[in-house]
């Protein structure tokens, strides 16, 4: 009696340790408190927002086919929302989370429940708030492991780490943003960048602040790599190891070996490490620094952690190893990089890349300037304040939630279904830049029958410097099939579409100075956001959202709104 006992109570230890869920493992629930934390780094100490008072937050794990159910309190004044990275969210559009987008903010005293499915989706994403510059504290890993019993299509891991890049200020980013918002200029940078909130041994009165990952030799292991910077794609880099890229952004890739990761915000990449064979009496730094396009001030500096392989006895005075990162504008880099990136494209992990397109977009991004209010000065270029823009419409955030004017057919006077197909001004996007900068403001969405197959071409450009944007699609994954510099020519540039294993992503780089290609299949009714994931670009504008309208087939169409959806 007493070893059933015994067994009962060693049971009842580890489900409070873990997240609740059915015995079928199906469904899982979290508890998310929304609280107030002081929180000490570079020998400044601030009260953040942060999640169940850790910084970065919890990590979520469930795997493919799992039910998701997040109990988010709020328990400060500011209104927050929770958006999961990457997440389908096929129908189930409410619990997406942009702030106006999808739903009201939960204000404080509130709570609301996100309650989704993982559908086939399998690999690393992660969670982040979803209003002003909240996620520079609120964010934490999304690990999807596969349905039970299937392995990766890889070497099995000995050990699986989640490595988060993000920011630190030394003072409230929400302070940065009100400032900037009211100058017109650009926002104060961060003080230091992170892995897994430590800012590491190269910034001041932070040596113990520094994230050590410590193994054995002979041994894979699994580093999930998440970019939730607020404002900078980032090089990351381990002295003296290589790593095989095996996944981004929750989707299987053709397996190559780098010594060096781009990753921009809103990207997740996992990679294997494979340990010496011996103990090599040293430790490496690993180590991440900006990759850097544009004209303006941005945080130069680099975050480090140590790689130490364990060892029976203490040792002292190793030598530490320094990785050699690529300079901070290297584009070549970048574009290698990303051209490694291709689907697996097996007969299990199939590329259904749209063959046959509906709909053909062009979307011109980048950044213009809006007039200054009357009788004020402002910080912009030119005396204006900075605004971007996709085909020169300056997004105009709503102060109620687009999904529910749309399903409540209350969309009069909340916004314009007629965003435009292309630019209504063409000009030489990438060359001298047109006298005129000032941008357009409106709320407009672009409207698609469900099941249309689209081709998105976006292409940067020139007006206020040529610069890279990390564009980010709510509710799809979608296939890059195309990139280049300079202008897109619709003629030529097709030719050289890869229609047979292009990488599936949420988030891709707009080239500094050229274009992407996209192409995927509007499948998921709901209202989704489209932004650039620098959150300064989104903060000026650089945003849109599409309607996808319900299908026909019961299955096809929006499911209604949960009972405790926030009210504006």
């Amino acid at each position: 009696m007493g070893g059933i006992l015994a067994i009962f109570l060693s049971l009842v230890a580890i489900t409070s340790l873990f997240p609740i869920y059915t015995f079928g493992g199906t469904t899982r629930s979290y508890e998310f408190n929304i609280q107030l934390k002081k929180v000490t780094r570079l020998c400044h100490t601030r009260s953040m927002v942060t999640v169940n008072g850790k910084f970065p937050g919890p990590r979520i794990v469930a795997r493919e086919g799992d039910r998701l159910l997040i109990k988010v309190t709020n328990h400060v004044s500011n209104n927050i929302t929770i958006h999961w990275h990457g997440i389908r969210q096929l129908r189930s559009g409410w619990a997406d989370g942009p702030a106006y987008i999808t739903q009201c903010p939960i204000q404080i005293g509130q709570t609301y429940v996100y309650n989704y499915t993982v559908v086939g989706q399998r690999g690393t994403l992660f969670w982040h708030a979803h209003i002003s510059w909240l996620r520079a504290s609120i964010y934490g890993p999304l690990i999807i492991l596969p349905k039970q019993n299937v392995p990766y299509p890889f070497t099995k891991p000995y050990k699986e780490v989640p490595i988060i890049f993000g920011e630190w200020f030394n003072t409230d980013p929400e302070a940065i943003v009100s400032q900037a918002t009211q100058t017109g200029g650009g926002p104060n940078v961060s003080d230091a960048y992170t892995f897994n909130g430590f800012p590491g041994p190269l910034y001041n009165c932070s040596v113990k602040d520094t994230f050590r990952l410590k193994v054995k030799p002979r041994r894979t292991y699994l580093l999930r790599l998440i970019n939730a910077a607020l404002n900078d794609e980032l090089f990351f880099s381990i002295a003296n190891h290589t790593l095989t890229v095996v996944e981004a952004d929750a989707v299987y890739v053709k397996p190559f070996d780098t010594k060096t990761i781009i990753l921009a915000p809103g990207q997740t990449t996992n990679v294997l490490l494979k340990t010496k064979s011996r103990f090599p009496n040293a430790n490496f730094l690993m180590s991440a620094r900006p990759y850097v396009t544009g004209q303006g001030t941005f945080d130069n500096s680099i975050v480090a952690g140590i790689l130490e392989y364990e060892t029976p006895i203490h040792m002292k005075n190793l030598p530490l190893f320094t990785p050699i990162l690529p300079s901070l504008n290297d584009t070549s880099f970048v574009t290698k990089f990303s051209n490694k990136l291709r689907s697996l494209a097996s007969a299990k992990y199939p590329a259904n890349v749209p063959q046959n397109i509906d709909k053909h977009l062009f979307f011109t991004v980048g950044l213009g300037t809006a007039p200054c209010a009357r009788n004020t000065t402002c910080q912009g270029p030119n005396g204006t304040r900075f605004a971007a823009s996709i085909n020169n419409v300056s997004f105009v955030q709503p102060n109620v939630a687009l999904l529910q004017s749309h399903f409540s057919n209350k969309s009069n006077g909340v916004y314009s279904p007629y965003f435009p197909i292309s630019p209504l001004h063409w000009f030489n996007y990438t060359g001298t830049p047109p006298n005129n900068t000032f941008v357009s403001n409106g709320t407009k969405l672009m409207v698609l029958q469900f099941n249309t197959s689209v081709e998105l071409v976006m292409q940067d450009t020139s007006i206020l410097g040529a610069e890279s944007h990390p564009l980010h699609l709510h509710g799809f994954n979608f296939f890059v099939v195309g990139q280049g510099f300079g202008n897109y020519n619709p003629q030529e540039d097709p030719k050289n579409f890869n229609l047979v294993d292009p990488v599936e992503r949420n988030t891709v780089g707009v080239p500094s100075g050229g274009w992407v290609a996209i192409r995927f299949l509007a499948d998921n009714p709901g209202v989704w956001f489209m932004h650039c994931h620098l959150e300064v670009h989104t903060g000026w504008g650089l945003k849109m959202a599409w309607l996808v309208l319900d299908g026909k087939l019961p299955n096809q169409k929006l499911l209604p709104p949960p009972a405790d959806l926030p009210k504006c």
